[in-house]
């Protein structure tokens, strides 16, 4: 894989993956498999995890088919800098939740040398890109972008529906929350989210109509 980044050894840096999709899409899993792969070539990998992300394990990275992986949590994204000496390749996953110096960080440790293999959502339950992923997967040499299948249709899923109608960006979950949409299916939730919430406002005014009414009398 990536056979045409060593052409010229002589002028060889690191360089930045990013996998990226919907949730179930298997970024995780993709992650782990690289890394594993690295371990197994007896490289130094090191492997980092937003330390609010504690679904699964505290310090573990787990895919939803159960491989793992051990990793550090961390609190900011400088962390990793400090934590990533003498490392030949770092795995990040969960990068949306990082905070905007990941995307320096990354690019700091593929200029020292290192293969950077970032995994994370593109985009986030309202169809948006999230976070730091634009910037990593702009800067990045190579960007797979993983699917999932659609719960509703079948077709491929690119994205995160969220099934409850909490509206705080950063909400961790699994198939209780949320489900994997293709683009129609997702086009046709968001718009009835959209007409329930009208009727929910249109019942909201009359409401308050009715009551401005009866205290008029």
């Amino acid at each position: 894989m990536f056979l045409e980044n060593t052409v010229n050894p002589k002028e060889q840096f690191g360089w930045i993956e990013v996998i990226c999709g919907s949730m179930f899409s298997g970024k995780t899993e993709e992650l782990i498999r690289r890394l594993k792969r690295a371990q197994f070539a007896k490289q130094k990998v090191e492997i980092f995890k937003p330390i609010v992300d504690t679904r699964y394990h505290e310090e573990m990275v787990v895919s939803h088919d159960a491989n793992e992986i051990r990793s550090t949590p961390v609190p900011a994204a400088a962390n990793i800098r400090l934590l990533a000496d003498d490392c030949d390749v770092v795995g990040i996953d969960e990068a949306q939740f990082f905070d905007d110096e990941i995307v320096t960080v990354c690019n700091d440790l593929a200029n020292r040398g290192v293969r950077v293999v970032v995994a994370g959502l593109d985009m986030d339950f309202k169809g948006n890109p999230f976070g730091p992923m634009p910037a990593l997967m702009a800067t990045a040499e190579y960007v797979t972008k993983v699917h999932a299948v659609c719960t509703r249709t079948g077709n491929l899923a690119n994205y995160s529906f969220r099934k409850s109608s909490n509206d705080k960006l950063v909400l961790l979950g699994e198939t209780e929350e949320y489900e994997p949409l293709s683009r129609a299916a997702f086009y046709k939730a968001m718009l009835r989210e959209k007409i329930n919430q009208m009727d929910v406002e249109s019942e909201e005014v009359d409401a308050k109509k009715k009551n401005a009414n009866g205290q008029g009398r």
